[in-house]
């Protein structure tokens, strides 16, 4: 406040001298004589008009440098000098205040702009942005591991992860979530794509989410029909287990009294044993579906492809099956190496195998099986199993996983049930369809 005091003090007093300097020229002009005071004056009145002229001009370039330095972004700039006197030192500091709390306020902002960057890239989630023309960006790190280079491309060019992904990029309004099916690297896999509009630079944006849910939807399913098998086992076996017992003491009974001698003996003694077997039948079907219900835990362990494929073949050679069988097995690179727990995922492809021989024995007079294990994306292992049986119709193929399901007169829809359930706890996928020759492939891939 004192400093704009002396400002304004200071500015009319030299206002008012050039005032006065100018009524006494003019009055000294109307005079005949006083040459050399006249000459005093006008150069008084000059040098005060000067004065009066520098300290507007001073203001006037400090606020255009002002300004200036906020228009190029020049926040280091300082005005404030001392000595300057007439309100000059105020007027620097009040500038150099301004520019400081601006370069907090940048700094601040840097801040929030790093942490919101931070953010989105590494959301667990992939974001795409689409612009007004379809273009999409990958806008942080799961996004770019997802979808590797396809950044600036258009909405179009992304059916290659799926039509469905592709149509649902394209059509996705703010607020909208869809399901569909992403296809990405080996996998087909369901996944939720939700969208949220923005504005950037007066344009209307989108941002895309993209979910990958098939694990989950995976675990769900097998948790369902684990605590469903649990259910019906146990309330199962406690309806049979009595009948089961009644019936083989009945059997045992009817045997001893029975002697030939009276048909009708002869024929409950039968009946009673049928039933003795059926009920022994469904106490091991049930029985089977115990170890369903437990999900087992994997112990993930690293080994060399083909010694494990040699050994599963000296295995499976031993069998019956087997041996009636001619099995050929290739494996790629010959060095491969794979993850997963080795117990387990030999207990699968044993299942597989005996499957394949089944199938092709009763197809053909030259059963054949081929299994081949390759290297795939990020890491996985790829096994195929082929056989020259009928194949499995497409009906079938929908079910053939689920648990109860068997195309077998003495199967109990254990065997594929568990091997899906295996392979998903290795973050994996197993898939069954045809090969070249017309039998079945089962793919798996952990």
């Amino acid at each position: 406040m004192r400093s704009k005091r002396r400002f304004v003090v200071e500015s009319g007093v030299c206002l008012a001298a050039v005032v006065a300097t100018f009524v006494l020229l003019a009055w000294l002009l109307q005079l005949p004589e006083l040459y050399a005071t006249k000459a005093f004056v006008s150069m008084s009145a000059a040098t005060l008009v000067w004065m009066l002229w520098r300290q507007v001009q001073r203001t006037n370039l400090a606020v255009a440098s002002f300004v200036a330095a906020l228009d190029r972004g020049d926040l280091a700039q300082e005005f404030q000098r001392s000595g300057q006197g007439t309100g000059f030192d105020a007027l620097g500091a009040a500038f150099d205040s301004a520019l400081r709390h601006r370069r907090e306020q940048r700094a601040i902002d840097a801040a929030d702009y790093r942490f919101a960057t931070a953010l989105v890239d590494e959301a667990p989630t992939p974001l795409l942005a689409i612009d007004p023309c379809g273009v999409v960006q990958l806008s942080n790190k799961q996004a770019r591991r997802m979808f590797g280079g396809a950044e600036g491309r258009r909405i179009a060019e992304f059916g290659r992860y799926g039509e469905g992904f592709a149509t649902a990029l394209a059509g996705l309004a703010p607020g909208e979530r869809r399901m569909c099916r992403i296809t990405v690297g080996e996998r087909s896999e369901r996944a939720t794509v939700s969208c949220t509009g923005f504005d950037r630079n007066g344009a209307a944006w989108r941002l895309v989410s993209v979910q990958v849910i098939q694990s989950e939807l995976d675990a769900a399913e097998i948790a369902t029909q684990s605590d469903l098998v649990r259910v019906l086992t146990h309330e199962i076996m406690n309806s049979v287990t009595p009948v089961t017992s009644l019936a083989a003491s009945a059997a045992h009974l009817m045997a001893a009294i029975d002697d030939g001698s009276d048909a009708t003996v002869t024929d409950a003694r039968m009946a009673v044993e049928a039933l003795s077997r059926r009920a022994a039948g469904i106490m091991h079907f049930v029985e089977s579906y115990r170890q369903f219900s437990t999900v087992p835990s994997i112990t993930v362990e690293r080994f060399a492809a083909r010694p494990w494929l040699d050994e599963l073949a000296r295995l499976h050679a031993a069998t019956p099956r087997g041996a009636a069988t001619t099995l050929t097995t290739d494996v790629r690179p010959d060095l491969l190496e794979i993850s997963a727990d080795r117990d387990l995922i030999s207990q699968v492809l044993l299942n597989l195998l005996k499957n394949g021989a089944e199938a092709a024995m009763a197809a053909q007079a030259t059963p054949l099986i081929a299994v081949a294990i390759e290297g795939a994306a990020a890491g996985r292992t790829r096994i195929v199993v082929d056989d020259n049986g009928p194949g499995i119709p497409e009906k079938v193929a929908r079910d053939i996983f689920l648990p109860f399901f068997t195309t077998k007169a003495d199967g109990n829809g254990v065997g594929l049930s568990f091997a899906r359930q295996i392979v998903l706890l290795h973050d994996g996928a197993i898939e069954v369809g045809r090969n070249e020759a017309g039998g079945a492939r089962f793919e798996m891939i952990i």
